[in-house]
């Protein structure tokens, strides 16, 4: 009771932040799962984190719409038919994004909107203005900087217009990732560079990697998580390396011990979650996109969630030397990989009879941290302040790209100077995919638009809530935590020397 006393006087919560902060806090009031004594001890030391999806899972966590069949066929609950100009295209989007769901309640993807709107681009002047709308209209309602829309592989009128509106806005919401492919044309892609040195986004997704993942069918949503299209994630949990490796005696106790009875406990943990679910909770039975074929079951898989794997391998290396540690020295690269293929050999032996789309396997994903983490590293991340020289950063960091199909990337901060060169970063994203690595994120250093971890937010937003005034996002609160925490504001500047 205190605890909802607490969130209703409040005065930098918004009133509909008050309201999402009310429904968790009620959610929370009850147990419904049943989770091992064990299992619980490792959530309670923090080294296995549902990162707050609460006690009774109600919807999934990461919801992935069909949008492209919505399009075409409308929706009966909504009332909608299919659209026929530009108008009824962003109107029928909006419409329907108000009613899919997320760990958030707010849609963690809104499709890959250059595609759905292309064929209404007519008069591209007042399909413009219609974007430029539409965009603003998600910024000021869809409070959540998890929000992600999609662009590309291919040069669009609708995706040209949607960079140019992000160029003018500069909006920390949606976030936005380009699927870029060998196919994408330079101009477009350089267009994309544009606007990301001015805006944070769009990122770059390596769209040959992700499509011989997933039949081609899939959607970049979140921060960064790669998933079906037409289904989506169950859950995300996440292990917490570098808090496990404090409890191990060496390396081998860690690896042939301590990892593997870590990801059983989890693993555990994870299929609870979904079984309640999907078995007792009547999401799948009841709500519309089910009904509707906008999502289905079996397109559902569950993501295994790592992070701190800098300081993980730290940690038995003991050196306070920056040439012996993760991201710099041979032994600490090795190492680190090691535990990753250690991490994914013990996930796999877990099948779960939901995740249908991806064969009874979890999913393993680099989690790029929340606010609350104090000198831990997301996912695979070689820690700020010590990044090495880009080439050997971009290097070291791809050999563990290929784990994690549901997501993981690297955010590189150039200095403003680089605008003049896009050329320059488009060459250095091109030998990055080249070097396997899944997702390239890049802002300038003038950029009032962060990224943070893998999600956007206003530095000026920032400074607001420092200041004790509201901020429109509920996600601003994650990113000055993350600021003061993780040191988000001192990432290496990348010049082009």
């Amino acid at each position: 009771m205190n605890n909802v006393l607490e969130i209703i006087k409040n005065g930098t919560l918004t009133y509909e932040q008050k309201v999402l902060t009310l429904a968790r806090a009620a959610e929370d009031s009850i147990d419904v799962l049943n989770i091992e004594r064990d299992t619980q001890s490792l959530r309670d030391e923090g080294i296995i984190c549902d990162l707050f999806e609460g006690h009774a899972p109600y919807r999934p966590r990461y919801i992935v719409p069909n949008y492209e069949k919505f399009m075409k066929s409308g929706s009966e609950f909504l009332g909608l038919t299919p659209p026929k100009d530009i108008w009824e295209a962003t109107n029928n989007l909006l419409i329907l994004y108000r009613h899919v769901p997320s760990i958030s309640s707010f849609p963690v993807y809104i499709g890959n909107i250059d595609t759905l709107l292309e064929p209404f681009v007519i008069d591209e002047e007042e399909a413009f203005h219609a974007i430029k709308l539409f965009l603003t209209h998600i910024d000021r309602t869809i409070t959540d900087s998890f929000c992600h829309a999609n662009i590309g592989p291919q040069d669009t009128k609708a995706g040209r217009l949607i960079l140019r509106a992000e160029r003018e806005l500069q909006n920390a919401i949606p976030n936005l990732t380009l699927k870029y492919s060998t196919s994408t044309t330079d101009d477009f892609a350089i267009d994309a560079i544009n606007t990301a040195l001015i805006t944070a986004k769009p990122s770059f997704a390596n769209h040959e990697m992700f499509s011989s993942e997933f039949d081609g069918n899939y959607a970049i949503v979140s921060c960064y998580n790669g998933l079906t299209i037409g289904g989506g994630s169950y859950t995300l949990s996440r292990l917490n390396l570098a808090g496990l490796a404090k409890k191990a005696e060496n390396e081998q106790q860690f690896l042939n011990v301590l990892l593997p009875d870590a990801v059983e406990k989890m693993a555990g943990y994870m299929q609870e979650r979904i079984r309640f679910l999907v078995e007792e909770s009547g999401f799948f039975e009841t709500n519309f996109l089910v009904k509707e074929g906008l999502i289905n079951k079996d397109n559902f898989t569950a993501m295994f969630g790592m992070f701190g794997l800098a300081e993980c391998v730290n940690y038995f290396i003991d050196s306070t030397k920056l040439e012996n540690r993760f991201g710099h020295s041979e032994m600490a690269n090795t190492l680190g990989y090691r535990i990753i293929e250690r991490l994914e050999t013990e996930v796999n032996k877990y099948n779960d009879p939901h995740c249908f789309i991806s064969k009874g396997k979890y999913l393993l994903h680099a989690q790029v941290g929340i606010d609350s983490d104090m000198g831990i590293s997301p996912g695979c991340r070689i820690p700020i302040g010590d990044e090495p020289e880009l080439p050997q950063h971009i290097v070291e960091a791809a050999k563990f790209h290929k784990f994690f199909p549901s997501g993981i990337g690297d955010i590189f901060n150039f200095d403003s100077a680089v605008k003049a060169n896009p050329q320059y970063v488009l060459d250095i994203i091109k030998g990055a995919f080249k070097a396997q690595m899944r997702y390239f994120s890049a802002y300038s250093t003038d950029c009032d638009v962060i990224r943070i971890t893998g999600y956007l937010v206003k530095r000026s937003d920032i400074e607001k809530l420092q200041a004790g005034q509201q901020a429109l996002q509920d996600t601003v609160a994650l990113g000055l935590g993350a600021v003061l925490n993780q040191k988000v504001y001192d990432r290496k500047i990348r010049k082009n020397d």
